[in-house]
């Protein structure tokens, strides 16, 4: 394991830092919920905040004690890899825990009902019963949208409304239902499955009642006046369009001029608002109950938040890289019929590509609460460029080796006083990362940020 690597890594979903076992609790919260979630890796003997390195005096002590906390307080069964890391005249105990295929994993004491959490951002968080339900769905291998309603019968879905929208590319027969799994044979008979029902069920906000859209314009940059909302209650596939409509009706345009005509240019590109919006609605889970998918329109972002975190195992970096787990796999085949979904896993960066071709940030992805945000800033954002110096400390930093004040100042030509200057705007900014034992530790070292 590189400690290095590490060190030069925020706090988040997969790693934590602690300065040592005192909190003993709050040790094993963490590795439950990195084995609920996506696995992540635990360094003690490391500040949470600073991430200066304190060091473990005794960490062969320290390894077994925390073995013995392991193997006696968390159930299933939790087998995590430990190691001691050597650091200067000190070590670290690292913790790598890995996804497992248990879940749900939890605190003895507390029981499967108190004593389970999953991974949110940078925190653990006391898993609700919808979400202990999920985590023993995934360890199955079940989606809940593939689930029968035994207590309805196939004419429960409006064989007309999915004729309509498979139309415009292919004739839908009755065996095609079955064929996409929004219906399947339970006990002898046909029964609609929980997908099925939230595409094309006649009744479906009686058993989904939180299965639409809430959509509102607010004036500003925050929810105090509102300008114009919506609710869209049509069904999935063409609430995707209502919602896109609603979009672009309330988008602030101007003009290009061209060789020839005139082109409106909007302040959101389309495309990266329709695959927000089909993400949402393809990956939210309709297991909970209390909100509906949100989209919030304001002067300077677009904000569109589904019910449900990331699918167990699955990282916002790894969404980033079009990596992809789909919670709902009728939602999601259908969408893929309908070409509503391209191809898995890629709608990130089409809407990352999108961001970057008008000139805006990428989009951001965040985890709240039990919810998962997709923000588009609105505002065009044209990088400032480092000056010569910055960028002289920066390629002086490129082989990713690390390097003292003083070997940087050597290799820029200013003092070492001038240098830290200029390290700590870079660390500041973000674009280098300090790694040492406290701010005033001599032997610190500063690397490029990834």
């Amino acid at each position: 394991m590189d400690l290095i690597a590490l060190l030069k890594l925020p706090e988040g979903k997969t790693l934590e830092f602690k300065r040592d076992l005192s909190s003993a609790d709050g040790v094993l919260r963490t590795i439950v919920a990195f084995a609920n979630t996506a696995g992540g890796v635990l360094l003690i003997g490391v500040e949470d905040k600073s991430r200066h390195v304190r060091g473990i005096k005794e960490p062969l002590a320290l390894e077994e004690r925390l073995a013995n906390l392991i193997s006696d307080s968390i159930a299933p069964r939790l087998i995590p890899e430990l190691e001691i890391l050597p650091w200067r005249r000190t070590h670290v105990v690292a913790v790598q825990v890995y996804p497992s295929p248990g879940r749900p994993h939890y605190l003895r004491r507390a029981g499967v009902d108190g004593g389970a959490y999953v991974r949110v951002g940078s925190t653990n968080r006391r898993a609700d019963p919808q979400l202990i339900e999920e985590l023993r769905r995934f360890a199955r291998g079940e989606a809940h949208d593939e689930q029968a309603m035994p207590e309805l019968d196939s004419e429960a879905l409006d064989f007309r409304a999915a004729s309509e929208s498979f139309a415009p590319l292919r004739k839908l027969k009755r065996p095609d239902l079955e064929t996409l799994r929004l219906v399947v044979k339970h006990q002898g008979r046909k029964v609609p499955t929980v997908g099925g029902m939230l595409l094309f069920g006649k009744d479906r906000e009686r058993y989904f009642p939180d299965a639409w859209i809430q959509a509102g314009r607010f004036r500003g940059t925050d929810k105090t006046h509102i300008a114009d909302r919506m609710e869209i209650r049509s069904y999935p596939a063409q609430s995707v369009a209502d919602a896109v409509a609603f979009i672009q009706k309330h988008s602030l345009h101007g003009m290009e001029i061209g060789a020839v005509r005139r082109k409106e240019r909007w302040n959101l590109p389309p495309a990266a608002v329709r695959e927000a919006i089909v993400n949402a609605v393809a990956h939210a889970d309709y297991a909970q109950r209390g909100a509906p998918i949100r989209i919030s329109l304001f002067d300077d972002r677009l904000e569109v938040e589904n019910p449900g975190l990331l699918p167990f195992g699955l990282t916002i970096d790894d969404l980033r890289r079009g990596i992809s787990k789909l919670r709902n796999r009728v939602i999601g085949r259908v969408f893929h019929e309908l070409g509503l979904i391209e191809q898995w896993g890629s709608g990130i960066q089409r809407m990352t590509a999108a961001c970057r071709e008008a000139g805006l940030a990428p989009p951001m992805l965040e985890e709240l609460g039990t919810r998962f945000r997709v923000t588009i800033h609105t505002a065009r954002r044209a990088v400032p460029p480092a000056d010569e110096t910055d960028q002289a400390i920066l390629n002086a930093l490129a082989d990713d080796k690390g390097l003292s004040t003083q070997e940087i100042a050597a290799a820029i030509g200013l003092t070492p006083r001038a240098t830290r200057t200029r390290l700590a705007r870079l660390v500041e900014n973000g674009l280098v990362r300090e790694i040492g034992t406290s701010p005033q530790d001599p032997k610190r070292r500063y690397f490029r940020a990834g």
